[in-house]
């Protein structure tokens, strides 16, 4: 089946099973390999993405569900200044100063999480902590995952 959608703003036309999951499309047809694989069953949030602006595991939508979606992943939310500079997202700028990553594998789900929170705040009634439930990291005990997302709070994002 040929699917078409856009990703970071990009436009994407590939051919794969209906039920593949976004995941393997993202990661092997896209070569957007930025979102990892953590779990494959929807547990662990390694894989999230945010898919035509709700947060979604990759791993658990097949990737027929995703045609002529808009889908966002941790690739683009850095953006370009006009004298080529590469600029992280703030969110991703706290991850790195706050020491937010270690292993790497929860970080990307963990950032998206987080700049859907940003965005979106009233959609987790409970604050920072409900809204990152749903991501599992195995190697930072979250104190520094938590004083990232303060940090980027505080700083604002670029939308």
């Amino acid at each position: 089946m040929t699917i078409r959608m856009t990703i970071n703003g990009r436009e994407y036309e590939t051919d794969a099973h209906p039920m593949m999951p976004l995941l393997d499309v993202l990661r092997e047809s896209c070569r957007l390999t930025g979102t990892k694989y953590g779990c494959g069953e929807g547990e662990c949030g390694a894989c999230t993405v945010i898919m035509n602006d709700e947060l979604v595991m990759s791993c658990m939508v097949p990737v027929m569900q995703a045609g002529g979606a808009e889908i966002e992943t941790v690739e683009g939310l850095a953006r370009v200044a006009e004298n080529g500079e590469e600029i992280l997202h703030p969110v991703q700028q706290a991850f790195l100063e706050c020491g937010g990553a270690q292993c790497g594998i929860c970080t990307p789900g963990m950032v998206m999480a987080g700049v859907h929170h940003l965005r979106h705040p009233d959609r987790a009634p409970g604050g920072l902590r409900e809204a990152l439930e749903g991501n599992l990291c195995r190697c930072t005990g979250y104190s520094a995952i938590f004083r990232a997302m303060e940090q980027a709070a505080k700083t604002g994002h670029p939308e």
